[in-house]
């Protein structure tokens, strides 16, 4: 690396955590504003906001905004160096625009690293944390009971509970459905169902119909052992739980469900793509940063400044909207989240070959 690398290096990472630092203390001074009141109304201890909420809040929406914060780091102090006439005089020394983009892939990279790391090991643990704190100390959101349970629990094997109570783990109203194909083999139907531990399930006064072609069998008793393939966690588990996993729990997860023929899991399969496209966002809004503020324009780095905000902003917005229609069914989860990705890369593209060099 040569010196040049190195201050180009130090002044985009230094900008860059600069701007995190700034923008989410003032996010975390408007959040406390916001709740002051919830924290005295739930008497919430000092250490337990602090640690349990705060340090959670951070590295959150540091990562929710990482593409944002590269953008205008990317654009401030490039259009900084462009006015400075640095910019020419790197380019005149004969270091060519493309060799001039290395100290900024390398500085991309490293953010990417942090991002992912974040994203798929750190946040997963701090999201359950700060959101066990709101269920405490805010609003409770939580339930502990769950009503109209119905999943695949097995590849032809439904299972139907109308209420659960976790507090008790007990279930009410529960049907068991084997099907061979499109043939209902066995249908067992009870009045309550008891976890136990892991798959083991106690039944009680229950009724099994079995199936033999046009023969049908009979039985009743009023306690039955049996074991059932589903735990009573996952009768919980909703879509903002994604946000909650790593990225091999998340991965299991998904692999588990698809083998049970489910298929309603896109807000899953879209969170697990979304933490590798957003940390990569990072080589695209810099590519799109540099080409946009290289060259040294009239009136300094207002407008530079604006567009980069605005197309940041735009970045956001659309894949926000990208991800709903996935969850509609409209398009494919990976085509969901990677399609604004493929659309400012190709942004970036245009504008690298248009920048002067």
């Amino acid at each position: 690396m040569k010196k040049i690398d190195t201050y180009i290096i130090k002044k985009f990472l230094g900008t860059y955590f600069f701007s995190i630092v700034l923008i989410l203390s003032i996010a975390v001074v408007f959040d406390l504003t916001e709740k002051m009141d919830n924290f005295f109304d739930s008497n919430a201890p000092l250490r337990a906001i602090i640690v349990d909420y705060y340090f959670n809040f951070i590295p959150y929406y540091m990562n929710m905004f990482s593409s944002l914060f590269v953008f205008i780091s990317v654009i401030f102090f490039t259009s900084k160096l462009a006015g400075n006439s640095e910019i020419i005089a790197m380019l005149a020394s004969g270091i060519s625009f493309k060799r001039l983009m290395v100290p900024y892939a390398i500085s991309a990279f490293v953010i990417f690293a942090i991002s992912y790391s974040l994203g798929g090991y750190v946040i997963p643990r701090s999201t359950k944390k700060m959101l066990e704190f709101e269920n405490t100390y805010i609003k409770k959101f939580k339930s502990d009971n769950a009503r109209n349970v119905q999943m695949e629990v097995e590849p032809g094997v439904i299972m139907y509970i109308e209420s659960f109570q976790a507090r008790t783990n007990k279930g009410y109203r529960f049907s068991l459905e084997k099907f061979d194909g499109k043939t209902l083999v066995s249908r067992l139907t009870a009045e309550r169902i008891v976890w136990d531990s892991l798959y083991q399930w106690h039944i009680e006064d229950y009724l099994l119909r079995e199936f033999d072609g046009m023969r049908e069998t009979v039985s009743r008793g009023n306690k039955m052992d049996t074991v059932i393939m589903v735990q009573p966690a996952e009768f919980y588990i909703t879509s903002e739980e994604s946000a909650q996993m790593t990225n091999r729990e998340l991965r299991e997860y998904l692999q588990k469900q698809q083998k049970r023929g489910i298929g309603n899991i896109q807000a899953f399969k879209n969170e697990y793509y979304k933490r590798s496209a957003t940390p990569l966002a990072a080589f695209i809004m810099t590519l799109i940063g540099v080409s946009l503020s290289a060259k040294k324009v009239r009136g300094g780095m207002g407008l530079n400044l604006g567009v980069g905000i605005a197309l940041s902003a735009l970045y956001i917005l659309f894949s926000t909207v990208s991800t709903s229609f996935s969850v509609n069914g409209t398009m494919t989860p990976f085509l969901a989240v990677w399609l604004p990705n493929f659309i400012f890369l190709l942004i970036g593209i245009v504008l690298y070959f248009r920048t002067p060099k």
